[in-house]
């Protein structure tokens, strides 16, 4: 890939403006991406990003202002959220990559049909002005396959394949056959092969396990591409990026480093901000005092005076007012009857699916503060696990159950929003599993999770699936309950929201088990972390953090990952409690170095 790369590419916005509907959706927004950056365009939902990447890519022409190239004929390409949808099922894995290539391939269909067509006129002698016309049309082409290398496409996609950790036997096999991590390589080969000047990559990590993140974030480190990333996975931001474009009510700001850096220098620019702002307001006070004490004594210098403020109050020098960020929206679960010791226990557990087990005579036990993590490949069986333990599934063999008295659950899974009556609007929804919250709560919970100004008078038949995700969500957590049993909750949530639900869940006083593949919020709520490793389950007692320290195969991976960005911290907990072992098989420092389920391609 380096080797197409020019010496130095550039691709930027200058004060650039979008207006919608006589709505401003960027106001002069200036910033660009250039050879060895690698751009995190962060912000809450709805703040610009996406029409931000519409303008770079040509798709949205702005109402003002400029998209800066390096050369006239800069290639971009765009990941898309949405790059599964465009898979063919059915496809061979090496027909998939072929397809890039639309144009090269309808030249040499219309090279194939020439030939079939030059093979019917030669039986016909007498018809040589056809076959001259077919055989100079079969000149054009040919000429035109020439320029386009159409006999090293082949070539171009296997070397592709192979860069994506795909083999000979994978390119034979369909599309259907290859897992969410997989596919995620098959769009960006896919996107690769347009052997693009600069990458832009919009929510890559959505539905991926930490094995497929963790490869993708080796994999864009180490290349030569420049690329701008929409992200709301924070770990995955520190990892990777080189700089952070800020996204705000339609400004952008830029900042040099990873994401921690730039919330360390956003919270230092805006304090600054604030004394400059405090100091320069004492003043003018001041000054106003004097001119009202002596407006009547000292006319001449009132005069000169108020001359002297209004200067100041007009030049370049003058500091507005920072944008008022407000506290963060602190939510606390409703009170729920007080737990017994135990909670829910696993015991000789083996279950499985058509012949292929999932779990091998598994044991567990939960008990009241716990708060679980559920780790594993996607398809090595967490969803299944929950299901099991709230009684929606039964087991081939050995028990899941619930066992605690005045055991009140909330349980989140990934279709949860079937449930929702499409009928209904997203207010009357909330209203209706609210208990004693204000209106002014439900307002500003819903505002949380994206539901504000009209859209909360939306019936849930028109909203989106990620919508009616986040209103289940925000619903589960207005109902009274001491355990809360969640599968991927912040799916289709931005940072704000999932901050909101952090610092909730830090101050639940029940149990907790929680599936994520953010790692950051992991890190942030799990005080012991569950891994389903070969088929059986490993507990660590201990947070993210003492997982990645006792899993010697985790560790080494880390270890050799971080590039100056902000190490996983402990979980924000008083202590973190030495449990006997959890009823689980013990994970500690020898005995599980280097189990772990693969992410298995199929």
């Amino acid at each position: 890939l380096e080797g197409s790369q020019p010496g130095f590419v550039s691709l930027g916005l200058s004060d650039v403006f979008v207006t919608f509907r006589n709505q401003e959706v960027l106001k002069g927004v200036s910033w660009d991406v250039k050879s060895g950056d690698r751009v995190g365009l962060v912000g809450a939902n709805g703040g610009g990003k996406t029409t931000q990447l519409k303008v770079l890519n040509g798709e949205l022409e702005p109402t003002t202002g400029d998209v800066v190239k390096s050369s006239a004929d800069l290639r971009v390409a765009v990941l898309r959220q949405e790059f599964v949808d465009e898979l063919v099922p059915e496809r061979l894995l090496k027909d998939e990559f072929m397809s890039v290539f639309k144009e090269e391939n309808e030249i040499m269909e219309s090279l194939r049909d020439s030939e079939q067509e030059l093979e019917v006129a030669d039986c016909d002698p007498a018809d040589s002005d056809k076959m001259q016309d077919i055989l100079d049309k079969m000149q054009r082409l040919q000429a035109k396959a020439d320029a386009k290398d159409v006999t090293g496409l082949e070539s171009r996609a296997e070397k592709i394949m192979d860069l994506m950790g795909f083999d000979n036997v994978d390119s034979a096999l369909p599309v259907r056959s290859f897992s969410g991590g997989w596919k995620m390589r098959i769009g960006l080969g896919k996107v690769l092969l347009k052997d693009p000047n600069i990458l832009l990559l919009d929510e890559p990590t959505n539905h991926l396990d930490m094995e497929s993140v963790e490869w993708l974030e080796n994999f864009l480190r180490n290349q030569n591409i420049p690329m701008v990333i929409v992200s709301h996975d924070r770990e995955f931001l520190d990892q990777v990026c080189t700089k952070i474009v800020d996204t705000e009510g339609g400004l952008a700001t830029t900042y040099d480093g990873n994401y921690s850096k730039f919330l360390k220098q956003k919270a230092a620019k805006m304090k600054a901000w604030q004394a400059k702002y405090d100091a320069q307001e004492k003043k003018i006070k001041e000054e106003k005092a004097w001119i009202q004490k002596f407006k009547v004594k000292q006319p001449v210098a009132v005069k000169q005076r108020l001359a002297k403020l209004e200067k100041l109050q007009n030049s370049d020098s003058y500091v507005p007012k920072p944008p008022f960020l407000g506290k963060p929206f602190k939510f606390r679960f409703p009170p729920a009857p007080r737990l017994s010791d135990s909670v829910a226990e696993i015991k000789s557990l083996s279950h499985g699916y058509s012949g292929n087990p999932l779990f091998s005579d598994c044991e567990m036990t939960i008990e009241r503060g716990d708060r679980v993590a559920l780790l594993g490949p996607n398809g090595s069986g967490k969803s299944t696990l929950l299901r099991l333990v709230v009684g929606s599934e039964t087991p081939e063999k050995g028990t899941a159950r619930l066992v605690g008295q005045n055991v009140v659950c909330n349980y989140f899974e990934q279709n949860q929003a079937d449930v929702l009556d499409m009928n209904l609007t997203v207010e009357q929804v909330v209203s209706g599993a609210s208990g004693d919250h204000s209106y002014n709560e439900l307002r500003a919970l819903m505002g949380q999770f994206l539901f504000k100004g009209d859209t909360v008078q939306k019936r849930v038949e028109q909203l989106s699936g990620g919508e009616k995700a986040r209103l289940s969500l925000c619903c589960m957590m207005l109902k009274p309950a001491n355990l809360l049993i969640l599968d991927e909750p912040t799916n289709h949530l931005d940072i704000p929201a999932k901050e909101m639900l952090e610092e909730a869940l830090q101050n639940f006083d029940g149990a907790l088990l929680v599936i994520s593949h953010d790692r950051y919020f992991i890190s942030r709520i799990a005080t012991t972390i569950c891994a389903i490793e070969e088929k059986e389950i490993c507990m660590y007692p201990g947070d993210y953090r003492f997982y990645m320290e006792k899993n010697e195969r985790v560790k080494e991976k880390v270890e050799g990952r971080y590039v100056g960005g902000k190490k996983i911290g402990n979980a924000a907990v008083v202590v973190v409690e030495e449990k006997k072992n959890f009823g689980g098989k013990a994970a500690g420092v020898s005995g599980r170095l280097d189990k772990g389920v693969k992410n298995a391609k199929r």
